[in-house]
């Protein structure tokens, strides 16, 4: 006999509340958080498309970690974090291949760099 399962909106995802979860999700901010910062500044001192490219790449992955963060402490269901962070993932692969894509040698120049 198979036992019932419950509905998917009763189920515990295992998340909320973890104190070793939101543990890494803080250290992971923190270092992302740092990484922003310097690539602001870069893009601060350069002004050229490639880093602000990567200024949005590494502040998408810093967003990723609020939402991560957000989920842990009940803020964010768990559905929506499966929606963010994927958006997010598909934002960080879009920006970095387009950046290669763009300011690759051979690429045509785009005036300023």
């Amino acid at each position: 006999m198979v036992p019932p399962t419950a509905p998917l909106s009763t189920v515990s995802w295992g998340v909320e509340g973890s104190l070793p979860i939101l543990a890494v999700v803080v250290v992971a901010g923190i270092g992302t958080g740092l990484l922003f910062l310097v690539s602001l500044v870069a893009y601060g001192r350069r002004r050229t498309g490639r880093h602000l490219l990567i200024s949005v790449a590494v502040g998408a992955l810093l967003a990723r970690s609020v939402v991560g963060a957000g989920t842990v402490l009940g803020y964010v269901p768990m559905p929506v974090h499966h929606f963010l962070a994927h958006s997010l993932d598909f934002l960080i692969a879009a920006t970095v291949l387009y950046a290669v894509y763009a300011y690759a040698p051979g690429s045509v120049p785009s005036g300023t760099e």
